[in-house]
């Protein structure tokens, strides 16, 4: 068993196989065997409503009854209520109003209290409809739907959506093109002052949109910008323009120039070290998002809006369909000065011709906690993020972490800082038992042997506190080629090397050489 749903309603079409169900408003099964839980009581239709108000007040009770049964290392997501078909006989009477508001507030208070529930609006899906469509006759007095089943569609994304949200998936990179996206008109033809930004209609709108996506960048998502512009014109712009929100600061990297977009995105690809598929490219013209569909598929490519009084409105599902995640942590508020800095790295290692004198001139400070409240959070959120650097790429949410702490596992995180900054969390190991299941670092830190620093140090750890023997895997993916030999290269030994490409590593803790070059400094707490 996956997910267990716990309803009041119909409501089997709204969700995948994976899910089973309870009984209508039935709390007497908690199936132990479930990976998580949903909770989703909607509003039976009744016309007394002091009988209704008293129903909704009791779903609190049920809730609570079992919150107190399940497992807490587990996720256990909470649907808020909807009034959408809801029938008053006068104006004054708002008690099932105060019904909903009050079992609604409650849930919030649940979640600040129980670190694996996560409460969803369920209004974030229901205000995109109206009444009529969101409630059906036929299918309710059939199959005692709830919400009309023509929806089922648009639900599963939705859900999907802020599941992963949860999860804590979501892109890494917005690209956007600067004439007619960021502001109005072609700067090589109106010049600076003539482009429109802030002002009447349309310069307005595409002040609006520079203003949400600031603060879309302050949330952890890095700005690029493509744009087939002459450099020096654009920087003039960023320099002179007083209505400009985002400026050069506001980018993490640009490229400025007549090649076609797709080569130009492949090359911030590489300029940040993130994959292609954590990118979303954003532009004005047709032509332009076509080619970059057709060369690079894994690149997101929404349409961009006709009219500039649609750009709040596609912002909106911007942030919906690609970069919205249920918390943000303190590294996701650092993210634009992060890779800012990562970027001088690159710039100062070309001026070394000795690996070890570039690593030493960074002076850089490794920070290894044991996992607790204060960082599961991160280390879920790069389990589920990071790709190229994993060397199994098995996602874990918050309650799972929590779950393998209970069960003795040592997790360990690694935070880094130098003299560009500080990179916060990067990188976790988790050992179950005699074996690594969980080794990833986030792309930004890699280049710099700090990987290997890391390992050896963890490996030093262990034999300290008795672990004679150390196993390993590596389970190749279409992302992690990269890492296919790391084991080798810390000292394991190769002991299996399967069909698929997964390896089966070991290595005697006891007689490995576990020394680490006086290069980094090193902090254990």
């Amino acid at each position: 068993m996956s997910v267990f749903v716990f309803r009041n309603n119909t409501i089997e079409r709204f969700f995948g196989k994976e899910y089973s169900f309870s009984g209508y408003n039935d709390i007497s099964i908690i199936p132990e065997d479930a990976e998580s839980y949903v909770w989703w009581y909607q509003i039976p239709i009744k016309y007394d409503l002091a009988v209704l108000a008293e129903e909704i007040r009791g779903y609190v009770r049920n809730l609570n009854f079992v919150l107190q049964q399940v497992d807490r290392k587990k996720t256990f997501v909470i649907l808020t209520i909807d009034m959408f078909y809801v029938v008053p006989f006068t104006d004054d009477d708002y008690r099932v109003q105060e019904a909903v508001s009050d079992y609604n507030r409650t849930l919030y208070e649940i979640e600040a209290s129980n670190s694996n529930v996560k409460v969803i609006d369920i209004t974030e899906f229901t205000r995109e409809y109206s009444a009529e469509e969101l409630f059906d006759w036929k299918f309710y007095f059939i199959s005692q739907m709830g919400m009309n089943p023509k929806l089922h569609k648009e639900f599963k994304a939705w859900f999907e959506r802020k599941s992963e949200g949860i999860a804590l998936k979501r892109k890494k990179c917005l690209v956007l093109d600067l004439d007619n996206t960021l502001w109005g008109g072609i700067l090589g033809e109106e010049g600076v002052e003539g482009i429109q930004i802030g002002g009447d209609y349309p310069g307005k709108a595409f002040l609006y949109f520079q203003e949400a996506l600031l603060q879309l960048s302050r949330s952890g998502v890095i700005l690029a910008v493509c744009s087939k512009n002459n450099e020096r014109d654009v920087i003039e712009v960023w320099e002179k323009n007083p209505y400009i929100i985002l400026r050069k600061d506001a980018f993490v990297a640009y490229r400025i120039n007549w090649n076609d977009k797709a080569t130009n995105i492949k090359e911030l690809a590489t300029e940040l070290n993130i994959g292609l598929d954590s990118f979303v490219f954003v532009d004005d013209n047709p032509t332009e998002r076509e080619l970059v569909k057709q060369i690079l598929p894994m690149v997101s490519v929404p349409d961009f809006p006709e009219q500039p009084y649609e750009l709040p409105s596609f912002f909106k599902h911007l942030v919906e369909d690609y970069f919205k995640v249920y918390s943000i942590t303190n590294e996701d508020r650092q993210k634009t000065e992060q890779y800012k800095a990562n970027v001088a790295r690159v710039q100062l290692q070309n001026s070394f011709d000795d690996f070890d004198k570039y690593v030493k001139s960074l002076d850089i400070q490794i920070s290894i906690e044991q996992a607790d409240e204060f960082n599961i959070q991160r280390i879920a959120q790069m389990t589920q993020k990071t790709n190229q650097f994993n060397l199994t790429t098995k996602r874990y949410t918050d309650a799972d972490i929590r779950s393998f702490i209970g069960k003795g596992w040592k997790i360990w995180c690694i935070s880094v800082a130098d003299k560009f900054g500080d990179n916060g969390i990067t990188g976790t190991m988790m050992i179950a038992g005699d074996e690594i299941d969980t080794f990833l670092l986030s792309c930004r830190i890699l280049g710099k042997g700090i990987e290997v620093a890391f390992a050896k140090k963890v490996c030093a750890m262990l034999a300290e506190s008795g672990v004679d023997l150390l196993k390993a895997k590596y389970i190749p993916t279409t992302k992690n080629a990269q890492v296919k030999d790391f084991y080798e290269k810390c000292g394991f030994t190769c002991q299996l090397e399967n069909e698929d490409g997964s390896k089966e590593y070991s290595m005697n803790l006891r007689s490995s050489d576990l020394k680490v070059k006086d290069i980094y400094r090193i902090t254990v707490k």
